[in-house]
C-alpha cells in the first residue's frame, strides 16, 4: 500500500492510512469479487486502494466515507485494468525481464 501524503489524509479525515484501508476493506473485498467474476485474477484490493489514492481521492477535498466507497464500487473495470497492467510492465522492466 501507498503511502499518502498529508494533504490526503487530512481530506478524508482519517488519522492513520492503516485505518482507513480497514474501514474501506468491505467495499475493496466486493470490487475485487466482481473483478474476479471477469476474470480479472491479477487485481487486488491493495491495487484499487493505490489507484484510487493517486488518481482520484488525493486532488479531491472534503472527501467522506460514503464518497471512498462509491469511488470504489463503482470505479471503471478498464480504466482499473489499464493501470495494474502499467503497473505491472513497469515493475518487469525495473527487474529486467
Amino acid at each position: 500500500m501507498k503511502i499518502l501524503g498529508e494533504k490526503v489524509m487530512k481530506n478524508i479525515n482519517f488519522d492513520n492510512i492503516d485505518k482507513l484501508y480497514k474501514k474501506l476493506k468491505p467495499a475493496l473485498k466486493s470490487k475485487v469479487k466482481e473483478l474476479h467474476l471477469l476474470n480479472r485474477y491479477y487485481i487486488n484490493e491493495e491495487d484499487i486502494f493505490d489507484y484510487l489514492c493517486i488518481n482520484v481521492w488525493e486532488n479531491n477535498n472534503n472527501l467522506e466515507l460514503c464518497d471512498l466507497v462509491n469511488d470504489i464500487l463503482y470505479l471503471d473495470d478498464e480504466v482499473l485494468d489499464n493501470y495494474v497492467a502499467k503497473n505491472i510492465a513497469n515493475k518487469l522492466k525495473k527487474e529486467g525481464k
